[in-house]
C-alpha cells in the first residue's frame, strides 16, 4: 500500500505545482483554495498514509486497507475536481455543496479508517528504534 499512496501522492504533487504554475503564469489565482487543497489533501496526505503502511502498518486487513486506499483516493478526486468547478466558476455552490460535502466526508471518513487501522491490537508496531517488533535500519 505504501508505494500506491506514494505513486498518487506524486500526481498529486505534480498536478498542484502544475495548477500553481499556471496561476503564475496567467497572474489569475482563483484556483489558490483548490491549489492548496490538491496539494494537502491530495499530496500530503497521501504521502502521509503512505508512510504510515510503510513504518508503522505491519499487518492491516487488505479489505480495510484496500477501502482506506479506495475511499481516500476517490474522496479527494471528488472534493478537487468540486472545488475545481467552484473556483472556476463552472457552476455554482448550490450545485456543488452536495458533491463538496460528499468529498469531505470522505476524506474524513479515510482518515477515521486510518486511525482504526493504527489503533487496532496488533496492526501497528512502535515507531521508536529497538521497539519489539521493529527492524533495525
Amino acid at each position: 500500500m505504501s508505494r500506491r499512496y506514494l505513486v498518487w501522492s506524486l500526481c498529486y504533487a505534480a498536478i498542484g505545482m502544475g495548477l500553481g504554475i499556471y496561476m503564475a503564469a496567467s497572474h489569475n489565482h482563483g484556483q489558490l483554495v483548490t491549489h492548496a487543497h490538491v496539494l494537502l489533501v491530495g499530496f500530503v496526505l497521501s504521502l502521509v498514509y503512505g508512510i504510515i503502511h510503510r513504518l508503522w502498518l505491519e499487518a492491516p486487513r487488505r479489505a480495510v486497507a484496500m477501502t482506506q486506499f479506495v475511499l481516500h483516493q476517490a474522496a479527494a478526486a471528488v472534493l478537487l475536481v468540486g472545488l475545481f468547478l467552484l473556483y472556476g466558476g463552472k457552476a455554482g455552490e448550490d450545485t456543488l455543496a452536495p458533491l463538496l460535502g460528499i468529498g469531505s466526508i470522505g476524506v474524513l471518513l479515510g482518515m477515521l479508517l486510518m486511525l482504526y487501522m493504527v489503533l487496532r491490537p496488533g496492526t501497528a508496531r512502535s515507531a521508536e528504534p529497538g521497539a519489539p517488533g521493529r527492524a533495525a535500519a
